[in-house]
């Protein structure tokens, strides 16, 4: 593999990432509503924020999602990315460490996530399709919690470079079982339904990241590195995070990251209302860290954290089962998406 070449996409894919970053996601919150309860009867600081990820404890539900590695410059983000996961407690994903099987220079562009975290939640990463001992090579390289595996078909596609072979589905099941700590598959932007949220199941898959649509946008990044650029009629494809959301409460023996177009506390709010035991964002935390800087957007994420605590106490939720138990206002939209899907919530 030509490394420059990797690294230039890399550096494209920051780019471009902040390039399309708009501050209204398509995820569809806005199409959900709580109903407020005046008479709460505790005091904020009787939230308890404290999540599970099967055997992993976390201190917020909150995650940094996946963005980057494998230049020097998507290094550098990576070591900040390390410094607010420390400042904040929150997990903290790698992008993509595929290219530091190819090549061992790369791999320093991934160890300061954990050099600079040294005793926080890490999930290294990779490409679905990679084998057993690839994907314990990825962990080790991080000492990393848990593992994320991402499928990508819409991305590799439009991606001018791109896989066009995807039989991943039972290399998926050798990883869960063959590696030492949790395996979560994750969609890169494009949502999950219950189809796939089945088949995963089936081969022993019990984390999924569903990733939906209406954050960062791969078909449109990709589509902008062809020549022709003639493939933005997909840009719309896949199922939003919200519409993830409700196809995943088909699937309930899963446990459930959301992420896709997370823009602010309230969103955050909505998805762990329904049912997500962790929600991530990437492109809200990348546009921080570039506009401004690593104190700001550490800020930003501790006012996240006092943001829901003060959404669960409108709604009189000690905690985040409390959350989950609140019922969420559909819109018609929404409400006519589950019929049509035959989903119940």
């Amino acid at each position: 593999m030509d490394l420059s070449r990797h690294a230039h996409r890399k550096d494209e894919h920051l780019s471009l990432a902040e390039k399309f970053y708009t501050p209204d996601a398509t995820s569809q919150f806005d199409q959900l509503r709580f109903v407020h309860q005046s008479l709460p009867e505790m005091s904020v600081a009787d939230v308890d924020l404290h999540t599970h990820l099967g055997p992993i404890t976390l201190p917020v539900p909150l995650l940094i999602e996946a963005m980057t590695g494998g230049s020097p410059r998507t290094g550098k983000v990576n070591a900040a990315l390390g410094r607010i996961a420390a400042a904040t407690g929150m997990p903290v994903a790698t992008g993509s460490q595929s290219i530091a099987l190819q090549d061992d220079t790369a791999i320093a562009t991934f160890t300061p996530l954990r050099e600079n975290n040294p005793d926080g939640i890490v999930f290294a990463n990779m490409g679905a399709g990679h084998t057993v001992a690839q994907a314990q090579r990825v962990i080790d390289m991080l000492a990393a919690n848990a593992l994320e595996l991402h499928v990508n078909v819409a991305q590799e596609l439009v991606m001018p470079e791109g896989d066009r072979d995807f039989h991943w589905l039972d290399s998926i099941g050798e990883v869960v079982a063959g590696v030492s700590v949790p395996v979560i598959v994750k969609e890169v932007g494009f949502g999950m339904g219950r189809e796939t949220l089945q088949k995963l199941a089936q081969v022993g898959v019990q984390y999924v990241d569903l990733s939906g649509r209406g954050g960062t946008n791969f078909v449109q990044i990709e589509n902008f590195r062809r020549p022709e650029k003639e493939l933005s009629y997909l840009d719309g494809w896949g199922q939003s995070t919200v519409e993830s959301l409700l196809e995943a409460h088909a699937v309930p023996q899963l446990q459930v990251i959301a992420t896709g177009g997370i823009r602010q506390q309230l969103d955050a709010a909505k998805a762990l209302a329904l049912g997500a035991n962790l929600v991530g964002s990437a492109g809200q935390i990348l546009h921080s860290l570039i506009k401004t800087d690593e104190e700001t957007t550490t800020a930003m994420l501790l006012e996240w954290q006092d943001g829901l605590r003060r959404i669960m106490t409108l709604l009189g939720c000690y905690n985040l089962a409390e959350l989950r138990q609140q019922r969420l206002l559909l819109s018609p939209e929404l409400e006519s998406y589950c019929r049509q899907r035959q989903l119940t919530y």
